[in-house]
């Protein structure tokens, strides 16, 4: 039987690489040779830190995960591969999977999604960061004209970025309070600010920040009648709000967006699967590859995640190079 390399979380900030065994793919199936990995920053900080809330536990299971949270736990959900075997007209082409930190893996071929020819392997593992983009564009509807910020110039902000600023006579302006993002955001051809230079009156805030402070800004930028999107997840930290003074006379509006499912403007024509493939189309904007801010071989991931998780190694997406693993 075939043997692969896995990352798992052992306990709560310690990880390790495991040799485990593939299954022989059965009919339906697809074989795949992983070729690039991303971490996701925020959530899977927050899993290697065993900062799932215990009630969250069941939803916030990746469609691949194999453990139980907070550990032993292989976790994950940004992986670029070729197929090595399965249906001929997927024989040989790159894909984009929800699965773990793995070198190979046999999975259902409704599984994975085609990455088109003309994006580079290594930029599809934005795929689910642009996902979730589109997700969060279309809970937050924004209109021609409107004035947005994006607190937070994450991967996830940076990628509503990217796209927000498409939308004809849209003033678009990221938010963050590291000055070193303004060179990422000037890469996006959007504008950049720190906090204390935030534009108020806002149409619209969509936070990603995952922080208080972050969200504490969205209220207060926000206009008259204006909507804030939170659009990161605080895992099990409480956040304080500040909703006296002009909270209620502004007519303020707050709510979530996750893309555990379809935003229900789009959910009676779109399915996940249909999302999936746009952020993939979308991809071939080359701006995206500011996104990518660093690179790492598989044999590395542990020290990597834990570094990520402890916030010692700063960046975008960070992404995990497994061409040479067995």
């Amino acid at each position: 039987m075939r043997q692969a390399t896995a990352f798992w979380v052992e306990d709560p900030g310690s990880g390790a690489l495991r040799t485990e065994p593939i299954a022989a793919p059965g009919d339906g199936d697809v074989a795949v040779r992983t070729l690039w990995t991303g971490i996701s920053r925020g959530t899977e900080s927050l899993v290697f830190r065993g900062e799932v809330p215990l009630g969250e536990r069941d939803r916030m299971r990746a469609p691949f995960q194999e453990g139980d949270f907070p550990a032993p736990v292989k976790y994950g959900y940004l992986n670029v591969g070729a197929v090595e075997s399965g249906p001929p007209e997927l024989v040989g082409r790159t894909v984009f999977t929800l699965y773990p930190h793995q070198s190979a893996f046999v999975v259902p071929s409704s599984s994975v999604a085609v990455v088109p020819d003309d994006v580079p392997p290594r930029r599809a593992v934005l795929a689910g960061a642009v996902e979730t983009a589109v997700n969060v564009l279309w809970d937050a509807a924004p209109l021609v004209g409107d004035r947005v910020t994006i607190v937070g110039a994450g991967m996830i902000g940076c990628a509503v970025a990217r796209l927000a600023h498409g939308i004809p006579g849209a003033d678009v302006v990221v938010v963050d309070v590291d000055p070193a993002k303004a060179a990422v955001c000037d890469r996006l051809d959007v504008p950049f600010a720190h906090p204390d230079d935030a534009p108020g009156d806002r149409d619209l805030v969509i936070d990603t920040s995952a922080s208080e402070d972050g969200l504490r800004l969205a209220v207060r930028t926000a206009g008259f009648e204006g909507e804030i999107v939170e659009a990161s997840w605080f895992g099990d930290r409480p956040v304080t709000l500040e909703l006296g003074g002009a909270f209620h006379s502004r007519r303020l509006a707050i709510r979530s967006s996750q893309v555990g499912t379809v935003a229900p403007r789009r959910r009676g024509t779109r399915s996940t699967g249909d999302r999936l493939a746009l952020a993939l189309e979308l991809l071939r904007d080359d701006a995206f590859d500011a996104l990518l801010t660093g690179e790492s071989s598989w044999r590395e991931l542990p020290e990597v995640m834990a570094a990520i998780a402890s916030g010692d190694d700063k960046g975008l997406c960070h992404t995990i190079d497994w061409r040479d693993a067995a």
